[in-house]
């Protein structure tokens, strides 16, 4: 479904973020798991072990999709060599265990490619299998969605930058014509605008306090035509012709999650104009919302009721197991605590709060992964060093505390030996954490949830650079394949430069080094000579 639109300049420097790698031409790093057999069959014939077949061009297909101009087609490669490329991308897009929008927006210029989306297609045409036709859909409809996402927010920026160009006009215009008018004062005119200008200040503090000139809030600001865009297919998925069977009220609660205060805005906008469907449709979401709100107040009913707050507590606890702590929930929870504190009840406001915090730790362990539940604690917390905290206790490595019940673990322990323990690991590895960050920028980055704190993708990449700082303490500044490589050739192997000193320094001790003493016949391999090569026949 559509991302909400409610800033698209900041959307648009996530995906900034997210484009920066972007690779611009086919390659395929993902191995062929197909490996030629050694035949014997015939002596003239070279033979290929895996190695061989492995530093050979069997695996180098970036060149199947360069262009040449001057052939027509597809470049002089052939068809079979294209339908080899397309599938081992598919398969990189579908088994990648990467968020599939991360690997299409690093992969950006190739899915958009219309050769490749044609071919994708035509792969869905033909496909028999169901699920496999169905997730091929999905992809495909992912692709595009992204592919509009992005033209939105280039459009975006195009409107911003003339906007900008245009009130930079209008500054130099203004000022200019202020000059003008500055030449043409009189003595006393000059000394009536000093005068102003000397109290201008003192206006300008005077004017804040009375009010003066107050920031637009969300609900205030006007759409754009990229937010109206972006929200078309949205608008298709909940407005009329439905399918048999499905009501304006069905289709509502089937998409409630998706109705966010941007599409509310598009909805109201539509009704405004006269379209009937929207505000059939708006009227069913405010007995939808209504619906929940009563099922909330029945459960914070059922909680109080309890009356102790360790009681409560457990009535939370129950409520999260049976799928009953939902938004209207806290937004309860949330709405009394600030009644009480308005009201100076003390007291009550304490114990909502505290039953608002527990609600929301239980929802949190609902979620699907722990990068998620991190996230979601972090972007509650608005202290940094409580913040900080969170990450330093999720990215330390800890001792597992279970010993895992493998048979090698097994019998170690009858036989009384110490079963092996698995290396420490960190709650969530710094990463994944990552990884999450860019799909919720991808998705989401453009939602404004707190008008002091800025939208979504501020505080986002707030935090991502908060984990950054804690993770590079834990774990050392990050590297590049290339020096991780590096490093595992120098930590396994030892060059001639540290044989040489090793071997300078005995000769400074009167010693000899082993490799370096010719007559070192006695440290030799028995059946092997001073050359290295095996004796046969004691010769």
């Amino acid at each position: 479904h559509p991302i909400p639109a409610m800033n698209l300049s900041t959307f648009s420097a996530a995906l900034a973020v997210l484009t920066a790698h972007s690779t611009s031409a086919f390659t395929f790093s993902t191995p062929s798991r197909t490996i030629r057999r050694c035949t014997f069959s015939n002596p003239a014939s070279p033979l290929f072990g895996i190695m061989d077949e492995v530093n050979s061009d069997a695996f180098n297909l970036s060149d199947l999709l360069k262009q040449d101009d001057s052939v027509s087609g597809n470049g002089g490669v052939t068809t079979d060599e294209m339908e080899k490329a397309y599938e081992m991308f598919l398969g990189q897009l579908v088994f990648s265990t990467n968020d599939p929008r991360i690997d299409i927006m690093e992969n950006y210029d190739l899915v958009v490619d219309p050769q490749w989306l044609s071919w994708l297609d035509r792969k869905i045409s033909s496909c028999t299998d169901v699920e496999e036709k169905m997730a091929l859909r999905d992809l495909n409809n992912m692709i595009l969605d992204i592919k509009k996402r992005v033209e939105l927010s280039k459009a975006q920026e195009e409107r911003a930058a003339k906007e900008a160009e245009e009130a930079e006009q209008q500054r130099i215009a203004a000022a200019e014509a202020e000059m003008e008018k500055g030449r043409a004062m009189s003595g006393s005119d000059v000394l009536r605008k000093a005068a102003a200008v000397d109290t201008a200040g003192v206006d300008k503090i005077v004017q804040e306090q009375s009010g003066g000139e107050k920031k637009k809030t969300f609900y205030e600001t006007d759409l754009t035509p990229e937010i109206r865009m972006s929200y078309e297919d949205m608008c298709k998925n909940v407005l009329p012709p439905y399918k048999a069977g499905e009501t304006v009220a069905t289709v509502v609660f089937n998409h409630y999650d998706q109705f966010d205060a941007q599409f509310i805005k598009v909805l109201n906008e539509r009704a405004q104009n006269g379209d009937a469907d929207s505000q059939a449709v708006l009227g069913a979401l405010a007995e939808e919302q209504q619906k929940r709100v009563n099922a909330a107040t029945m459960a914070l009913k059922e909680v109080l009721a309890q009356g102790e707050p360790m009681r409560m507590e457990g009535s939370i606890v129950k409520l999260a197991k049976e799928g009953r702590i939902d938004e209207p929930f806290l937004l309860l929870l949330e709405a009394n605590a600030e009644q009480a504190k308005a009201a100076g009840a003390t007291g009550p406001a304490e114990l909502m709060t505290r039953l608002r915090k527990r609600a929301m730790q239980e929802k949190d362990k609902q979620s699907a992964t722990r990068e998620i539940k991190l996230l979601r604690q972090l972007l509650r917390e608005s202290n940094s060093s409580e913040r900080e905290k969170l990450l330093t206790d999720a990215f330390t490595p800890k001792e597992a505390l279970i010993v895992p019940g493998t048979a090698a673990n097994a019998a170690k322990a009858i036989d009384g030996e110490a079963p092996e323990q698995e290396k420490p690991m960190p709650e969530v590895p710094p990463p994944d954490f990552i990884n999450c960050c860019k799909a919720v920028l991808l998705n989401f980055g453009n939602l404004n949830i707190d008008e002091e704190r800025g939208d979504l993708a501020t505080q986002i990449k707030l935090i991502a650079s908060e984990a950054e700082v804690v993770a590079t303490r834990i774990y050392g500044q990050g590297m590049t394949a290339k020096e991780q490589q590096d490093r595992a050739w120098k930590e396994q192997t030892t060059s001639i430069f540290d044989l040489e000193t090793l071997e300078i320094e005995a000769e400074r001790r009167g010693e000899v080094a082993p490799w370096a003493n010719p007559d070192a016949n006695d440290d030799l391999i028995p059946g092997f000579g001073p050359d290295g090569k095996m004796q046969i026949g004691g010769t």
